[in-house]
C-alpha cells in the first residue's frame, strides 16, 4: 500500500501501537482520504506528536450502546475495528486549529490500551495485513447493481454526480469512495468498515442503500461529489 510518501508492505512497516482519534460517524478506508478539523487540545497534542514521528493515527468510532447511541464521555468505549491513517497534508489556521487530510493505510483491531501518560489515548493494535496487498478481486464486484442503486439514491434525493469520473473509477475506488461519502449512521459505517473484502463491502453498501430507499430516506442537505 502506497500512502503519500510512504509504503506499507509488511507488519514491520507499521507501529505496534498508535494514538487513536475517536470520531462518531466517520469512515476511513484503505486508499481513501478523510478531512479533519482538529481543535481540541488533546487532539492537537496527538497531531503534533504524530507529525514528529511516523505521521500515523488511528480513526475509530466510539462503540454503540444498547440504545443505538454512541458511547460518550472523555474516554468512551471504542469499536474494535478502526483504520490507520497517514497525515498527508495539513495547514495551520492561525487560531490554533489544524485543517488536515489523512489517507487510509489499513484497518486494525484494537488489542489493549497503553498507559495514560498522554492526554490522548494509545492502543496496541493488530493490523489487517490483507489490506496492504490490495489484491481484492475487483471483478467480483457487481458494478452494474452498485451503480443502479447509487443512481436510485441520487434520483430519490434530487442529487447529481460526476458520471464521467465514476465511469473512469476502478471498482475498488468506486466501492470505497461511495462507502466513505455515504450519509448513513455509525452502525452502517462500522459494518462497511468491517466488511472482510471488497465484494462483501459492495454487497453491504447495496443492501444498506436499498433499506434506506425503502424507508423513504431523504436528506436534502447531502451533496455527493
Amino acid at each position: 500500500m502506497h500512502v503519500g510518501n510512504a509504503r506499507y508492505l509488511k507488519r514491520e512497516d507499521l507501529p505496534e501501537a498508535i494514538p487513536v482519534f475517536p470520531l462518531t460517524g466517520a469512515l476511513l478506508l484503505p486508499g481513501g482520504q478523510l478531512p479533519l478539523n482538529i481543535f481540541e487540545p488533546r487532539y492537537l497534542a496527538m497531531f503534533d506528536a504524530a507529525l514528529a514521528s511516523d505521521r500515523l493515527i488511528g480513526i475509530v468510532q466510539p462503540s454503540l450502546m444498547e440504545s443505538g447511541e454512541p458511547a460518550e464521555g472523555p474516554r468512551p468505549a471504542l469499536s474494535n475495528v478502526g483504520c490507520i491513517g497517514r497525515i498527508t497534508s495539513f495547514a495551520e489556521t492561525g487560531d490554533g486549529r489544524y485543517i488536515a487530510s489523512i489517507s487510509g493505510a489499513c484497518r486494525f483491531r484494537l488489542l489493549e490500551e497503553m498507559g495514560q501518560g498522554h492526554p490522548y489515548r494509545i492502543f496496541r493494535i493488530a493490523p489487517f495485513m490483507t489490506d496492504l496487498s490490495v489484491e481484492d478481486d475487483e471483478s467480483s464486484v457487481d458494478r452494474a447493481e452498485l451503480l443502479r442503486v447509487f443512481r436510485a439514491y441520487l434520483d430519490a434525493n434530487k442529487l447529481e454526480a460526476d458520471w464521467e469520473s465514476i465511469e473512469r473509477a476502478g471498482n475498488r475506488t468506486l466501492v470505497n469512495s461511495l462507502s466513505m461519502m455515504s450519509p448513513f449512521g455509525p452502525a452502517e459505517k462500522q459494518a462497511l468498515l468491517e466488511a472482510p473484502d471488497l465484494k462483501t463491502r459492495a454487497e453491504t453498501l447495496i443492501a444498506i442503500t436499498e433499506i434506506f430507499l425503502a424507508r423513504g430516506f431523504s436528506d436534502s442537505d447531502t451533496i455527493l461529489q
